[in-house]
């Protein structure tokens, strides 16, 4: 069996403790904000809370994708020291990294031809991506092959659900996933849109709430109605907030009442500052294995 290493890029929204402890390897993306340009690396250089209070002072960040000679940069050590990758790509339907890291994976094929680059398109995002890193990576700590592993995750991707809602709609309206006049009477009116990543990676208006209360009940509803086993659900939760922990925990903790099987306590992460440059704060994000997305 060859030694592996399981590869993501900073959009996972991982923890930086996770990232570590696993020694995960990751792209970074960029973003500029105010003028200047900065890895996205997990918080590390601009802190996460700093990040969302520079947008909520007017800042509009901007982001640029991880580029070939990038994904080149970190795959290449990897197969000098006599490893193979498996790389999950951020969703095709949300950003073009995937393409590049397919560019990347054809040259190093090209200088280390004894080794194996598996690149997948994960049609997942923030969380999302995270969870089916994680799983991936387990199961390479399990002892399963890349090559079913590989497999496994193409098997299983459809089946993570992503859900979003947002109480603060000015950074979608900036990015145009909303029009202002639906920002300006939603936030009027405290309506709180939820959202869900589709089957083609791509995240889509679902259904308008108001209040946050209500919406905050039902993304957990969305949960029970669509994961494995329902609320006998067995598996891994992972929330991401853009500075809104209380309501993330408000989620979580709906969660962890009504399904007391699943694999630990949810995991609650903040959104990455590259996410986050288009989310802006005030979004929930909640991510679990269920039934397959097929919309």
């Amino acid at each position: 069996m060859s030694d592996y290493v399981v590869t993501c890029c900073s959009s996972a929204d991982l923890s930086l403790e996770t990232i570590q402890k696993r020694n995960i390897p990751f792209a970074m993306f960029h973003y500029t904000i105010n003028g200047t340009e900065y890895p996205d690396d997990l918080g590390q250089t601009i802190p996460f809370d700093k990040f969302y209070q520079m947008i909520k002072d007017g800042a509009m960040p901007t982001t640029s994708a991880v580029n070939v000679d990038q994904y080149v940069d970190m795959f290449d050590p990897i197969l000098a020291s006599g490893r193979d990758i498996l790389h999950l790509a951020l969703s095709s339907g949300i950003s073009g990294t995937y393409n590049a890291a397919k560019v990347a994976q054809a040259q190093m094929q090209e200088k280390y031809p004894d080794r194996k680059i598996i690149v997948i398109d994960s049609l997942a995002a923030s969380g999302g991506f995270g969870l089916l890193t994680i799983l991936a990576d387990d199961n390479r700590l399990s002892g399963m092959p890349i090559d079913e592993n590989a497999q496994w995750v193409l098997d299983h991707r459809l089946h993570l659900h992503h859900w979003f809602f947002s109480t603060d709609l000015t950074s979608y309206w900036r990015g145009g996933r909303v029009s202002r006049f639906s920002a300006v009477v939603g936030g009027a009116l405290n309506i709180c849109p939820l959202l869900n990543v589709n089957s083609e990676g791509k995240l889509i208006p679902r259904e308008r709430i108001r209040g946050k209360k209500k919406v905050i009940h039902a993304i957990a509803e969305k949960m029970f109605e669509h994961a494995q086993g329902g609320e006998n659900y067995t598996g891994k939760v992972f929330i991401t907030h853009s500075a809104c922990y209380d309501d993330a925990r408000a989620v979580a903790d709906l969660i962890e009442a009504h399904c007391p099987h699943m694999d630990g306590k949810v995991v609650i992460t903040s959104i990455g500052n590259l996410i986050g440059s288009h989310t802006g704060p005030g979004t929930v994000a909640l991510f679990f294995m269920g039934d397959e997305r097929t919309l």
